[in-house]
């Protein structure tokens, strides 16, 4: 019975063992059937993921060709349409080059014809001169074979009509002889002109100063402008009332603007509201009080300027009036030049010409002087200010001399005297000074940029220079891109596109300059 048990367990150990033995063994077919399913999908899967990434890659590879292709391509027709470009600015050059020996061509032989007509044209006047030789000997014959063939000739008539073909003769050579002359001494008086005008001006310099229609006077404050203008604007009306001005006050801050035409009246309120803004008292029982004490000051100071610039210029014997007048010229202006400079600037320079053609100096620097007296007249005396000007001098006493030089000096009395000729030159040569007169001084700029421009638009120019005020044009030009056969080329297309644009100009001499440099550093 225990054997019966034991053999029953032991058969039972043993068929469990082969149960869990073959379970096992299921088990593991089981996972690796499993695995490798799942192998074989992954498998599946990196082949799948393989392809995508194989036809991505060829996707963009093509892509990639063809950007790179259309790169090419558009280089490629860049470069052909530069290559174009410069084949179409070859033949334009090589045009012009024709053109312009053609040119050169037709001149030759426009020259040519010219000459050969000449040529023709003096071998008829030397035929026809013959025959008025031949013409003449025959007619001398005939002539003197009359008068050998009349007898009945006095002595005196035979010598009457000798004298009178002698004097024909001579007024001839003299006419010729006079023509001569006046021609030989126009040249020379031109160039003694200018050796004059140049020793004149070369002794003087004298100060530029200009004048405008506004004054700008600070104020210490707000304050300050506040009692510029009063109660509901009182002290501001009183002001413009007692001088004759517009003040504005509201546009800039701590300022005051005082506008209008004249001059004397601007001054004449600027000094008025410096003394008020000295006192701190304003209201318009003081500002009338101020106004009148500073008018008194105005016409004293004009006075004393009067008689400075006469001492100045060591005149003698000038009417009072004549001398105020003077003064108050230093508040106007005429063209932007100060009106009492520019007469004294005249004065100097008719003083320096009388002195080189050997005048009276005094009288010229009095003309000079006194040439734009007119100006210094308020409108209410009509007329050009020359003749003004004029009729003033003559009624304080001026001699003729010096009116007719004032009458003259714009051409309304043609100058009669060669003091009148020094004084409208000494005019002219002070206004068209360089910086007497801003639209000369713009047009001057203007044409200068303008030239330069002409230079810098060229290819290769590295920059350019207009000197010698504007009659020179220097041109530097990179040594890489234009070579020294260019550089002639270069220079004559910038010569005719001057002469095209800037006919004005007059002679500009152009140089073109090229060099290149090697540059080392030494440590």
């Amino acid at each position: 019975m225990g054997i019966e048990v034991v053999i029953a367990v032991l058969l039972g150990l043993l068929l469990g063992g082969i149960g869990v033995f073959m379970f096992k063994k299921i088990q593991d077919e089981s996972t690796k059937k499993s695995a490798k399913i799942e192998a074989e999908k992954i498998v599946n899967k990196s082949k799948s993921e393989s392809a995508r990434i194989k036809r991505d890659s060829e996707a963009k590879a093509k892509d990639f060709e063809a950007r790179s292709r259309k790169n090419v391509e558009q280089d490629i027709l860049k470069q052909k349409n530069q290559m174009k470009q410069k084949e179409q600015q070859l033949e334009r050059r090589l045009k012009e080059i024709e053109d312009e020996h053609n040119r050169k061509l037709d001149d030759n032989q426009r020259v040519i014809n010219q000459l050969k007509d000449r040529e023709e044209k003096v071998n008829i006047s030397e035929s026809r001169l013959k025959e008025l030789e031949k013409k003449a000997e025959t007619q001398f014959g005939e002539l003197r074979a009359k008068l050998e063939s009349v007898a009945v000739m006095t002595q005196e008539e035979a010598k009457r009509q000798l004298i009178e073909a002698l004097e024909e003769e001579a007024k001839k050579e003299a006419t010729s002889s006079l023509e001569k002359i006046e021609e030989e001494a126009q040249k020379e008086a031109g160039v003694r002109a200018k050796r004059v005008i140049a020793s004149a001006l070369s002794r003087f310099a004298a100060e530029y100063t200009s004048e405008r229609t506004v004054s700008v006077l600070s104020l210490p404050s707000d304050e300050m402008k506040g009692k510029i203008i009063g109660r509901e604007g009182r002290n501001i009306r009183t002001l413009e009332a007692h001088c004759g001005v517009d003040l504005i006050v509201d546009d800039t801050p701590e300022a005051v603007v005082i506008s209008g035409f004249d001059p004397i009246r601007r001054e004449l309120a600027r000094r008025t509201i410096e003394k008020l803004m000295e006192d701190g008292r304003v209201h318009p029982a003081r500002i009338e009080e101020v106004a009148e004490k500073q008018k008194t000051d105005l016409m004293k100071s004009i006075k004393e300027e009067g008689d400075r610039v006469v001492v100045e210029l060591g005149l003698t014997g000038i009417n009072s009036e004549i001398i105020r007048l003077l003064g108050t010229m230093k508040y106007r202006s005429t063209h932007a030049q100060n009106l009492l400079n520019h007469s004294m600037e005249v004065s100097y320079i008719a003083g320096l010409l009388a002195g080189e053609l050997g005048m009276n100096v005094k009288i010229a620097r009095r003309a000079g002087l006194l040439h734009d007296l007119g100006k210094a007249v308020e409108h209410s005396v009509e007329g050009p200010h020359a003749l003004v000007g004029a009729e003033i001098a003559k009624k304080y006493g001026e001699s003729d001399e010096v009116c007719h030089a004032i009458r003259s000096h714009h051409d309304d009395e043609k100058p009669q005297t060669p003091l009148a000729w020094i004084v409208q030159t000494s005019n002219m040569l002070s206004n068209s000074r360089p910086g007497a007169r801003r639209p000369q001084m713009d047009n001057y700029l203007n044409r200068l940029h303008e030239l330069e421009s002409i230079g810098n638009s060229f290819d290769g120019v590295l920059k350019t220079y207009a000197v010698q005020a504007g009659r020179e044009v220097r041109v530097l030009v990179e040594s890489a891109k234009v070579t020294d056969d260019q550089s002639g080329m270069l220079v004559r297309d910038i010569v005719r596109k001057i002469e095209r644009e800037l006919p004005q100009a007059g002679h500009v001499k152009v140089t073109v300059v090229r060099e290149t440099r090697a540059v080392e550093m030494a440590r």
